[in-house]
């Protein structure tokens, strides 16, 4: 599989980035019709779900890290032209990532009274978390799925069928958020009045739309990896028993990213904290905030996943070099295109704000903290797509330090300094400041290229 050109080496991460990177922008969209139509609701529906976002990216994050243990040995399998062996790495990961979703559920579900009220919610506003956290719960084993079906294909080098899924799952979204969350209403038009049904459950409908979203998109895309994929569909005489080296390895790469993830989510549920005493104004800003900036970020997430998957591939093959070449180009494009995210979003601040929230005093907090978090959208670029690239090395566990390192060391101790004092402008300034830490670290981390440990499996 060796490519021996630049311009084939580009060609090779336009072809994988490009879909994932409108997968991302699609799901973003989403999340600002999303955001928009609860806050439509007031203030204290954004501030309700916003209450419990960084326990939603909790338990999302685990099911990536659970999903990733499986996903990279494929990666590696299938550069090495071992098809049987990807497949075997799947029926396992199938079986063992729903019954993990299984367990978060369970656990989502029994904490879904209490963890507004652990969060510093209150009143309506923790009513209404609660019904939001514990129907997004219930959902879990289906999240989990799509997030393995979806790395699985993406790592066998098929990125536009999950991208097409997950575009799918944003209209899918929209039409039942639009469908769950308001009443049953009139569109007048031309003096006709056109009846629109609605359920009107609010809150609990935003959830609920999501979830029937995701439990969609996990059965095609579950179909798309078993039964269509040319390198991992699955024949009928394959076994499903559990085999001690995949579970070794996956377990061994899943781990520290979980460990990641329930850290940096306890570091979140801290920033919750600190922004929860200086209002809802200051709650729903921050929510809304982190809604809008997505849309700057998540195409670094889709240059990391196509950096996963030829980083892996190329190891698999016994590539190396050709693995670092991916991995440094891949940075320099995620870069080069979230500067100019970067660029556009601190341009279009208010504008972004006025489509999320009709409230004038959020629009203002809010454009005001989006300004500063986009300077430091280009290093925050080169930790996203390094760490796709350090994964798909089978590199979790020193990645997995670093961010830890950055976000309780930097990002929670400028929070603490700064809150008091500048209020939300403080958070979001230390944040600034702690990803371009962060950006650095995963920069002298690639560049000195001890990640290339050679394959997995």
């Amino acid at each position: 599989m060796r490519v021996k050109t630049y311009r084939e080496r580009l060609g090779h991460v336009l072809k994988l980035s490009i879909p994932a990177i409108l997968a991302q922008i699609s799901s973003i969209i989403m999340q600002y019709i999303d955001a928009a139509m609860a806050g439509s609701l007031g203030a204290e529906a954004t501030a309700a779900i916003g209450l419990v976002a960084s326990t939603t990216w909790l338990f999302g994050g685990l099911c990536m890290a659970a999903a990733a243990g499986f996903s990279v040995q494929t990666a590696q399998l299938i550069g090495a032209g071992e098809q049987e062996g990807a497949r075997r790495v799947l029926r396992q990961g199938l079986l063992c990532t729903f019954l993990f979703g299984l367990a978060l559920a369970a656990v989502g579900i029994s904490i879904s009274s209490f963890l507004p009220l652990w969060l510093g919610g209150e009143g309506d506003t923790a009513r209404n978390s609660s019904r939001y956290f514990f129907i997004y719960a219930c959902a879990l084993p289906a999240v989990q799925l799509r997030h393995l079906a979806g790395n699985m294909l993406q790592c066998s080098g098929d990125m536009r069928t999950p991208s097409r899924l997950n575009i799918l799952m944003c209209f899918l979204d929209v039409f039942f958020n639009s469908l769950l969350i308001f009443p049953a209403r009139q569109l007048l038009i031309s003096g006709f009045a056109i009846p629109i049904p609605g359920v009107g459950l609010g809150v609990a409908g935003a959830a609920l739309g999501t979830a029937v979203s995701e439990l969609i998109t996990a059965f095609l895309m579950l179909y798309a990896v078993c039964f269509r994929s040319k390198s991992l569909r699955l024949e009928p005489h394959g076994s499903w028993r559990p085999e001690g080296k995949c579970l070794k390895i996956s377990f061994r790469l899943g781990l520290p990213m979980a460990l990641e993830h329930t850290i940096l989510c306890g570091a979140q549920i801290m920033g919750t904290r600190i922004v929860a005493p200086l209002g809802t104004v200051a709650v729903a800003a921050n929510s809304l905030g982190v809604t809008a900036e997505s849309l700057c970020y998540m195409p670094g997430y889709g240059i990391g996943a196509a950096a996963t998957t030829l980083v892996g591939q190329s190891i698999g093959a016994g590539e190396e070099k050709l693995a670092k070449d991916y991995a440094r180009l891949c940075v320099l494009f995620g870069m080069a295109v979230m500067t100019c995210t970067g660029g556009l979003m601190f341009l279009g601040a208010p504008w972004m704000f006025s489509l999320l929230t009709p409230d004038p005093a959020i629009r203002l907090l809010g454009t005001r903290v989006l300004r500063i978090e986009a300077f430091a959208e280009p290093m925050f670029a080169a930790s996203i797509v390094a760490a796709g690239a350090l994964r798909g090395a089978g590199d979790t566990l020193i990645p997995s330090i670093l961010n830890l390192a950055s976000m309780w060391g930097v990002r929670i101790t400028l929070s603490l300094l700064l809150a008091p004092r500048l209020g939300l402008a403080g958070v979001w300034l230390a944040m600034c400041v702690e990803l371009c830490v962060r950006g650095v670290l995963f920069l002298i981390r690639l560049f000195r290229g001890k990640w290339l440990a050679g394959r997995l499996v």
